[in-house]
């Protein structure tokens, strides 16, 4: 139970990965606050984790919304007066030529994935040094930050900045005790916001050296070690869970032929 007793924020709750977090963290003592865009999403993931109530917070917050996400900041600041740990896990990918994008998809994307991380980690931040908390903020970002892909150059864009944003906060916010890390999670097929073709999920996995998908584990373990005091020394790291995926090309050699 190495994280008992710890409170805990986590964006993009009711999608794959964001329910591996909670669940993991909610195994191991902490305390959630759970956001995500629909609140009976929330209420079943919370059901589904048979999460405690009274200590349990959810919130419904539109990510392109000040208002929304200032009000999460204020559920917390009532509960909590400050959390000890804040991921920044809600993502949306998309798929558009840039000459065919249209203004309002281009904003939705960068709002999402990058200004809301920017407002919810300087908020959540503001609380922590109010209180003097040594906290710690871990933004999710994916091997795509190195890399840009055909028809998702948009996304490609908000993780890099993303992860630029990430060690601008880890620069600024050191002396306050408070570390800022970067995780990139594996591919995962699955998800119900952005929905994948089987072919697409087929090529993925045969480009994925360690030869597997991401799994419930994966991500979860690393935010974990970056959020405990066996990484106390390390901020401003972007630490890729990935199978190996974002080294670069990979073709799964053939069977050797039968002699």
């Amino acid at each position: 139970m190495e994280f008992q007793n710890k409170t805990m924020v986590v964006t993009g709750a009711a999608g794959i990965f964001g329910g591996w977090i909670a669940r993991y963290f909610a195994e191991r003592g902490a305390r959630l606050c759970l956001s995500d865009v629909r609140m009976d999403a929330l209420e079943k993931r919370a059901a589904d984790l048979e999460l405690d109530a009274a200590t349990t917070l959810l919130h419904a917050t539109e990510l392109t919304d000040d208002s929304s996400m200032l009000a999460l900041v204020g559920l917390v600041r009532e509960a909590w007066g400050a959390p000890d740990i804040l991921v920044n896990n809600a993502g949306i990918y998309t798929r558009f030529d840039l000459l065919d994008m249209a203004f309002e998809d281009w904003d939705r994307v960068m709002g999402i994935n990058l200004r809301a991380p920017f407002v919810l980690s300087r908020e959540m931040a503001k609380l922590m040094i109010a209180e003097k908390r040594a906290g710690s903020i871990i933004n999710i970002s994916s091997g795509a930050a190195r890399k840009m892909n055909l028809g998702s150059v948009p996304y490609c864009l908000s993780k890099t900045a993303l992860e630029r944003l990430s060690k601008g906060f880890a620069l600024e916010l050191a002396h306050h005790g408070i570390r800022v890390n970067v995780v990139e999670p594996g591919f995962a097929p699955g998800s119900e916001v952005s929905a994948l073709s089987e072919a697409y999920v087929a090529n993925m996995l045969a480009n994925i050296p360690l030869g597997r998908a991401s799994g419930p584990q994966d991500a979860p373990s690393a935010i974990a070690y970056l959020c405990s005091d066996a990484a106390a020394f390390i901020t401003g790291a972007v630490l890729s869970v990935d199978g190996g995926n974002s080294i670069g090309t990979y073709r799964r050699p053939e069977p050797a032929a039968a002699t």
